[in-house]
């Protein structure tokens, strides 16, 4: 029987991956459910985030500035990836932008290996403090990254709901050719959702850099779990990506009790089978009536 407490205590730890889990899976199901782009370089703009946002941190000391210029970093990077390499693709075979998707991974993960190292880098989390959790100390800093992940992601749904450019992007999903026809510029609007992502991919790996470290090859791993995520949510479901993050992780923590991290990995693969067998539309994709 295992106790309560250590029940608890991978409860909060899966509950802490999820929602930065959620934070990496939401900027890929935002590209993918406005673009249909499915984005393999995702995982690279994580891990660039991470090292621009250590740069920025040995450079002026703070933590905080080092998150914000990572977003706005990559942000501009995104978008001109964006125009330069997928807008020009758009409209053609989906195999065209995978592909492009997937050079882009590799020369970006190069460029890090070239430019960093392959020794990898600390970025210093703000808060250092622990507090007493049953019989282990937990540190403030994991639940700082799920709310600050909570906060990110509950923006960019009011963003999404009520700002001018959210509703444009929201027209854009549901009919590209009507959203022209009123004016709306959509190939604008990609750029934008590109560039939100490649941001929401940059603030992921400034807040878990500090937990794992930043090296060239820290993205594969992210980039793997939020194609799952993405999957067992929902193509193109912001809430359900939301929704699978916290469930797979929740899962994977608890499996963890039992066998080895790296062995409760399995658990999240076995979930995406099962879900391609049965519910090819993701988990928490409400049923049509």
């Amino acid at each position: 029987m295992i106790p309560f407490d250590q029940l608890l205590v991978q409860a909060i730890n899966g509950i802490v991956t999820g929602m930065i889990l959620a934070l990496v899976a939401s900027g890929l199901t935002l590209i993918f459910g406005i673009m249909d782009v499915v984005n393999f370089a995702h995982g690279e703009l994580f891990m660039l985030g991470a090292y621009v946002g250590t740069t920025i941190f040995v450079t002026t000391g703070s933590f905080w500035v080092a998150l914000l210029g990572a977003c706005l970093t990559l942000a501009a990077l995104g978008a001109a990836l964006q125009i330069t390499t997928l807008r020009p693709l758009l409209g053609r075979d989906p195999l065209t932008t995978i592909l492009a998707t997937f050079g882009i991974s590799l020369v970006l993960q190069n460029y890090a290996l070239w430019q960093y190292g392959p020794v990898p880098r600390k970025i210093t989390e703000p808060i250092t403090g622990h507090f007493q959790l049953f019989h282990i100390e937990y540190p403030w800093y994991r639940l700082l990254i799920a709310l600050l992940s909570a906060l990110i992601i509950g923006g960019l749904w009011l963003f999404m709901k009520y700002g001018t450019y959210g509703i444009w992007i929201r027209a854009t999903t549901q009919d590209r050719l009507m959203a022209s026809a009123m004016g709306i510029p959509v190939p604008w609007v990609h750029t934008g959702v590109f560039a939100i992502g490649a941001a929401m991919a940059a603030a992921s790996g400034v807040l878990f850099g500090p937990l794992v470290g930043v090296n060239h090859a820290m993205g594969f791993d992210f980039t793997l779990r939020a194609f799952v995520v993405v999957v067992v949510g929902g193509m193109g479901n912001l809430g359900g990506s939301i929704l699978a993050s916290i469930f797979l992780s929740l899962l994977e923590a608890f499996a963890s009790l039992w066998v080895s991290p790296a062995q409760a990995v399995i658990v999240s693969f076995v979930v995406l089978i099962l879900t391609l067998l049965f519910r090819p539309t993701g988990l928490f994709v409400p049923t049509p009536k």
